[in-house]
């Protein structure tokens, strides 16, 4: 039985977490066993996903698995782009200069801030009353 190499990436973003599996083929992008231009509607974001490959030229020659959980639309969108470029990096090490130097490995550390007792959310107060 012959193996089939496959390369892992997690990436996270705001509190969504995407686990990426990367296979060589044709370009066949699936996210929660759905089509890739189904999960993501927006063409924004599609684009956003997809810039780890457009960087290193790779754009027909993997096919993406992902399993996408947590947070909205847009984060996953983040934490999808983010688990590619690592998984692009244990395919091969060699993308690691122009995955570093195009920001993508990096974590987008922005969350939500918690909420804070007495506020009505982190940072707004409840309205002042002179009388």
């Amino acid at each position: 039985m012959a193996t089939v190499m496959q390369f892992w990436g997690t990436g996270r973003r705001k509190n969504a977490v995407a686990r990426v599996r990367l296979l060589p083929g044709s370009g066949v992008i699936r996210v929660n066993d759905r089509p890739f231009e189904d999960y993501f509607p927006l063409e924004s974001l599609r684009v956003h996903v997809l810039e780890p490959l457009r960087a290193i030229r790779a754009e027909g020659k993997f096919d993406v698995l992902a399993r996408v959980n947590g947070g909205g639309i847009s984060g996953q969108a983040g934490a999808l782009r983010h688990g590619i470029a690592r998984a692009l990096i244990r395919a091969d090490h060699n993308f690691r200069p122009t995955l570093k130097q195009g920001g993508f490995l990096t974590r987008d550390p922005r969350v939500k801030e918690r909420r804070k007792y007495g506020l009505k959310k982190a940072r707004k107060r409840p309205q002042f009353s002179k009388r």
